[in-house]
């Protein structure tokens, strides 16, 4: 046997983007087959590629792998001479007994290797270009998707469809998080693109009141009440983002937690419209639609709303400074002595409320 050969399929593996966990052996107490810095590539499936000892040490290592490819944690096993077979987490380690004759301890760390996830940005904006950029800096594959789009203008991403019609994005695209970032170009028809790829995290760009109008015309045109209530808007962690770029960075710090575990966060506004969207949808016309998207449109995902009437049934508004990128800066003007009700940036920002004047208003598109 090559005790090299799990150089070989490392590569092989990544190179088609599938997953698998490198087994080192850290230490070894006679008598063991394996020895001290001894490696094999051991895929899903079981199959070990390399060398780590022989038969009685690979069901631990193999249930182990398993575990590891699941949520992508890092794991140090110890096998061990018992009895019984049962194991034992000891904090930094999981013991196994192991009941065969030859005896021996095995000390492993198992490192699994994942796969890219793909992050899909929706739209031709200025946060979307910014999006596609930083993106791939974090490991994250990039797919875009914006009508007319043209592969050079993103050249960092890996595939580029110049069609945002949902029938044609499920054939081409697979994506487990989605930001929709048209910023109102073609909305409407981003979202039910995004939507159609029902993705484990998918995020838009834009304000509350906006996203609340657009959000409630996806179920009245017959889109999912339940996967469109998932959506999360105004995306992003509160950062106090400005510009395209930090509001891309905001949005993508959204992206990495939900890709490490974390649960995305809809804000409350938009838990209690999607309870109401899915009670009562009525029947919205486009051209509503349209007038209401243009009047709170904006290009900032850290948006708060800024309709007092949304902020009062809802309790909360989104966890973000209130800010404007299209034409704040009269607005902000007039309502200098308000103040809005936003989440405190704490590591959950929905659990507690401060007070942040609305002189913090700002715009970050010329406004």
């Amino acid at each position: 046997m090559n005790r090299n050969e799990w150089i070989t399929q490392a590569a092989r593996l990544q190179s088609a983007d599938q997953p698998f966990a490198l087994v080192t052996v850290l230490s070894a107490q006679a008598p063991t087959s394996g020895k001290a810095g001894d490696k094999a590539v051991v895929t899903p499936d079981g199959q070990i590629h390399g060398w780590i000892g022989g038969g009685c040490a690979q069901p631990a290592v193999i249930k182990t792998v398993r575990r590891a490819l699941l949520d992508g944690q890092p794991r140090k096993i110890r096998i061990a001479p018992s009895d019984e077979s049962a194991e034992r987490d000891l904090g930094d380690v999981l013991e196994f007994g192991m009941a065969c004759h030859s005896g021996g301890t095995l000390e492993l760390f198992i490192d699994p290797v994942m796969p890219s996830a793909t992050l899909t940005v929706v739209g031709d904006s200025p946060v979307a270009r910014a999006l596609v950029g930083l993106a791939p800096r974090v490991g994250l594959r990039v797919a875009v998707v914006a009508q007319g789009a043209q592969a050079a203008d993103f050249p960092d991403a890996d595939t580029v469809l110049d069609s945002d019609d949902a029938a044609g994005v499920i054939v081409r695209l697979s994506s487990p998080f989605v930001v929709v970032a048209t910023q109102g170009r073609r909305d409407l028809q981003g979202l039910k693109a995004a939507l159609a790829l029902q993705p484990q995290g998918l995020w838009f760009v834009a304000s509350a009141r906006k996203a609340s109008v657009l959000l409630d015309s996806l179920v009245a045109s017959g889109e999912d009440p339940a996967a469109v209530a998932r959506i999360v808007a105004p995306a992003g962690e509160f950062i106090g983002a400005q510009t395209p770029e930090e509001i891309a960075l905001s949005v993508l710090t959204s992206v990495v937690a939900a890709r490490r575990g974390r649960e995305p966060m809809v804000p409350a506004a938009q838990a209690a419209l999607s309870a109401s969207m899915a009670s009562s949808a009525s029947s919205t016309t486009q051209s509503s639609v349209a007038a209401s998207a243009a009047e709170s449109s904006t290009c900032c995902s850290t948006t708060a709303a800024s309709d007092s009437k949304e902020a009062a049934s809802a309790k909360t508004l989104a966890p973000v400074a209130a800010s404007s990128c299209c034409g704040g800066a009269k607005k902000a003007a007039a309502t200098a002595s308000d103040a809005v009700a936003v989440p405190a940036l704490t590591a959950e920002p929905k659990v507690a409320l401060t007070t942040v004047a609305a002189s913090a208003k700002s715009s970050c598109c010329g406004g």
